[in-house]
C-alpha cells in the first residue's frame, strides 16, 4: 500500500480507502462486512469513510462496533453530515453541525473523527454560520480536520474567503474514467489551496470492473442486480457505456493488471487525488483493488482509454 498526505493536514492516508455507502450496516451481512474491514487493515488500508446518512446511522454503528478495540491512532476515520436524519434534522446549520457530530461520535464509539465533511452544500444556511460551527467542532477536539463533498468552485472559494475559521483540507467528488467533471475547475482550485481529493465511485459503482456485459443480465450477486443497491446505476448501465468498458479490457491486459486496477490507477495518476474510496462486499474485492496502489501504467494506455470512453 502507498500513502499520500491529505491536503494541508498532517494526515497520511492510504491511496485506496474503504467506503461504506450502500454496504456496511445495510447491503452486506455483518459477518461479511467485518471480514472486509479486517482484510482492509491487513492490506495496509488505513482510511475509512462513512456518513451519518448511510443506513441512517447504521454504517457508523457497524463501524463503531467493528473498530472497537483497535488502537485509535492506527486508522483515519472520516464521516459526513447534511442529508436528512429525520423530518427536522438536516443541513449545515450550527445547531445541526453540533448535534450531528455528537451523534456520529456516539455511534462510532470514538472521541473524535479525523475528518468531518459537509456531504453537500447547504443553500439554506449562511456559509459563515456553517464554517464557524465546523471550526467549533475542530477546536473542541471532536474533529481534527474538515472537508466537503460535491461543492462548486464558487462555493469552495467563498469558504476560503471567510477569515478566522478552520480551512478545508479535503474534497470528495465523484471521479472516474466515466465521470471526469472535477478536472475542469474543482481539482485545479483545490490543488492551489491545500485541498486534496478523496474520490468516490472511482469504479463507477462497479461498471469499470467490466463485469456487466452489454445485453446480458447483471450477475446475481452484483450491485446492479440488487433492488437495494442498484437503483442509482441506470445511467451507467446504458449499452453504449458497457460496450466502451469492454473495449478497455485489452488495455488493462497490456498493462498487466485487471480492469479494476487499471481504472483505479487511472484515478491515482492525478497527484491531487489523495485516496480513492472503494466499496466491498467480499474481502477478495479488496485484494484486487488494493493492488492498484502498486500498478505503474504507461500513460499512453490511459490516453487510449480516455479516447475510448469519451463518447460513451
Amino acid at each position: 500500500m502507498k500513502y499520500r498526505k491529505l491536503g494541508a493536514s498532517d494526515l497520511e492516508v492510504s491511496v485506496i480507502s474503504l467506503g461504506s455507502w450502500l454496504t456496511f450496516g445495510v447491503g452486506v451481512q455483518a459477518d461479511a462486512a467485518r471480514a472486509c474491514v479486517n482484510r482492509a487493515f491487513e492490506l495496509g488500508i488505513n482510511f475509512i469513510d462513512t456518513a451519518n446518512i448511510y443506513g441512517r446511522g447504521a454504517a457508523e454503528s457497524f463501524l463503531g462496533e467493528t473498530l472497537n478495540g483497535r488502537p485509535r491512532d492506527s486508522y483515519v476515520l472520516a464521516t459526513k453530515l447534511f442529508f436528512p436524519m429525520s423530518q427536522s434534522d438536516r443541513g449545515l446549520s450550527r445547531a445541526q453541525v453540533l448535534k450531528q457530530i455528537d451523534a456520529s461520535l456516539r455511534r462510532l464509539r470514538t472521541d473524535y473523527v479525523d475528518l468531518y465533511q459537509c456531504h453537500r452544500y447547504d443553500p439554506e444556511t449562511p456559509l459563515e454560520e456553517t464554517m464557524a460551527a465546523l471550526s467549533e467542532v475542530v477546536r473542541a477536539g471532536k474533529a481534527r480536520w474538515i472537508g466537503f463533498s460535491e461543492w462548486t468552485p464558487a462555493q469552495i472559494e467563498a469558504a476560503f474567503a471567510i477569515p478566522g475559521v478552520e480551512r478545508f483540507v479535503s474534497s470528495q467528488p465523484q471521479y472516474s474514467l466515466l465521470h471526469r467533471q472535477p478536472e475542469q475547475a474543482v481539482t485545479p482550485l483545490c490543488a492551489k489551496n491545500g485541498v486534496s481529493q478523496i474520490v468516490w465511485s472511482p469504479l463507477a459503482q462497479g461498471v469499470l470492473t467490466g463485469k456487466y456485459l452489454p445485453g446480458a443480465r447483471p450477475p446475481g450477486d452484483s450491485r446492479a442486480a440488487s433492488d437495494r443497491m442498484g437503483h442509482t446505476m441506470s445511467e451507467l448501465m446504458r449499452p453504449k457505456v458497457l460496450e466502451a468498458v469492454q473495449r478497455l479490457k485489452p488495455l488493462a491486459a497490456e498493462a498487466g493488471c485487471t480492469l479494476s486496477q487499471f481504472a483505479l490507477a487511472w484515478v491515482l495518476r492525478e497527484p491531487n487525488v489523495a485516496s480513492a474510496i472503494v466499496g466491498a462486499t467480499r474481502p477478495q474485492q479488496l485484494d484486487d483493488n488494493a493492488a492498484a496502489a502498486e500498478r505503474a501504467v504507461d500513460p499512453a494506455l490511459f490516453h487510449r482509454a480516455e479516447e475510448i470512453v469519451a463518447g460513451a
